[in-house]
């Protein structure tokens, strides 16, 4: 197994900073923002009630009801989902990979677009499945088509992890290329696990659910959780929406690994969903500071007209070109090495996420540092 380069990037920041280095860090990758007082109140008033016990695996009924609510008010067509297809998890990277695991199997092959997370890759290798690159179009925001997909496809092809909006490159699918994607996936018979964390974290537009626009769930498992939308990573609270035979699969899965996820945290969780209407005042506030930061690095680097990158629609990164730099076998990873030694900047190399002549700068901290920051990735860039 590979290391997470993003954790790594993380701890190496800290450790420099640790030793007293002025190290701007880029590689973020959660809200610089604290949990809603609301959600941090409804959580300390769970632990004096007694939620300090054992839930049910697959969480407590309150919030997979609050989870199954918020989704039917986004999906326009179908049957309403049910708590029953629900299933929390310890964040939406386990919920990530219970998926994985209960979907997938030795020779298996399973479509990863690229730039991708860099968990997916590990996630079907852990799973015993094959891992299949398809890389986006860089004239189209690095995004895959549903061509593009179907010719990567082997017999052996049972499925694709699909990521809107787009971490690392901050695209978003725009609600005809999910179309051709899902119908794609339907009349294939393959899985389609769609990872939504950034869902709400939008620029442009809003972002466009698969549950809006998928044919049928029958081959659908959505993946979702707290951490991004209402700044609540470090809670450690994700779900799945699956057909009902899925959800028990993966309630069994979780039953022998880690059991429920944490009841305070459940009861965060149920404050922040529940309490929608409340929580839309603080996801929003959050999401146009976002967009005044993504804004300002944009400025930034249009001082730098040779410098290349995708347009940040969504999340909280933006993806740079450094193919070429300095004439390294692995652009990516030169060029991180060098900025963080030379300017002081800590960022994540594309190799991570499948794509070596890129690579990842967040701008999950306050505006002025992430301006700054983009400025000296820039003038590294072009020196």
């Amino acid at each position: 197994m590979k290391e997470s380069a993003t954790l790594a990037v993380a701890a190496k920041a800290r450790a420099l900073k640790a030793q007293g280095i002025p190290v701007i860090d880029l590689g973020a990758g959660e809200p610089d923002f604290d949990t809603p007082a609301f959600i941090r109140d409804a959580a300390a008033a769970a632990i004096e009630a007694g939620a300090t016990r054992y839930t049910n695996t697959e969480g407590i009924l309150p919030l997979r009801e609050a989870i199954a609510a918020d989704a039917n008010r986004v999906q326009v067509q179908g049957v309403p989902v049910t708590p029953a297809e629900v299933v929390v998890s310890n964040g939406s990277k386990q919920s990530l990979y219970n998926a994985v695991v209960c979907c997938f199997g030795p020779g298996d092959d399973v479509l990863i677009p690229i730039p991708s997370w860099t968990s997916y890759f590990e996630m079907v290798e852990l799973a015993r499945a094959n891992a299949v690159p398809v890389l986006g179009d860089a004239a189209n925001s690095l995004k895959v088509t549903a061509d593009m997909l179907e010719a990567a496809a082997t017999p052996a092809t049972k499925g694709l992890m699909l990521n809107s909006p787009s971490n690392p490159t901050g695209a978003v699918y725009s609600r005809d290329e999910l179309a051709a994607i899902l119908a794609l996936a339907s009349a294939k018979g393959w899985w389609v696990i769609a990872d939504e964390i950034y869902m709400r974290i939008a620029y442009e537009e809003r972002a466009q659910s698969v549950l809006e626009i998928a044919p049928s769930r029958d081959n659908l498992i959505v993946i979702n959780g707290v951490a991004k939308a209402y700044a609540m990573t470090g809670w450690r609270i994700g779900w799945s929406i699956a057909p009902v035979a899925v959800s028990k699969a993966m309630t069994n899965f979780q039953g022998h690994t880690t059991s429920n996820a944490a009841a305070v945290s459940q009861h965060a969780a149920l404050a922040a969903i529940a309490q929608h209407e409340r929580a839309n005042v603080e996801v929003e506030a959050m999401v146009a500071a976002f967009r005044k930061r993504r804004d300002a690095v944009v400025a930034a680097l249009s001082a730098f007209p040779s410098v290349q990158y995708v347009h940040p629609a969504g999340a909280f990164y933006i993806y740079v070109n450094v193919e070429g730099f300095r004439g390294a076998a692995d652009p990516g990873a030169a060029f991180a090495a060098a900025v963080l030694e030379e300017y002081q900047v800590a960022i994540v190399p594309g190799s991570a996420f499948g794509t070596p002549n890129w690579i990842r700068a967040s701008y999950a901290t306050t505006e002025s540092i992430a301006v700054e920051g983009l400025t000296r990735i820039a003038t590294c860039l072009t020196a």
